[in-house]
């Protein structure tokens, strides 16, 4: 039965730097390969190859739009909102231990 990976990448063109998604579907209990990752990424209408194997880092193909893309593969989104979390602590009363 195959699951969704949800994948994380950064696209660094230039000075210009976004954060992206794609998704892969794998067998379950695997991992993505270098060869699922660069589907994805076609997929996602990139033409790249593989630059550096070990920190999941491309490049693309196309000498005159040279841009590299970094697989996050640990991303975890920060789902707190520290500023309520910060106010919502503001109103704990700290009473001395007995």
């Amino acid at each position: 039965m195959k699951k969704e990976h949800t994948v994380h990448f950064k696209v660094m063109h230039g000075t210009e730097t976004k954060l992206l998604t794609g998704l892969i579907f794998l067998e379950e209990n695997t991992k993505p390969t270098h060869e699922d990752y660069a589907a994805c990424l076609k997929q996602c209408g990139h033409d790249v190859h593989i630059h550096n194997q070990e920190q999941f880092i491309f490049r693309s193909n196309d000498p005159n739009n040279d841009y590299l893309i970094d697989v996050l593969e640990n991303y975890k989104r920060n789902d707190k909102d520290l500023q309520a979390d910060h106010l919502a602590q503001s109103f704990v009363k700290r009473t001395p231990f007995l």
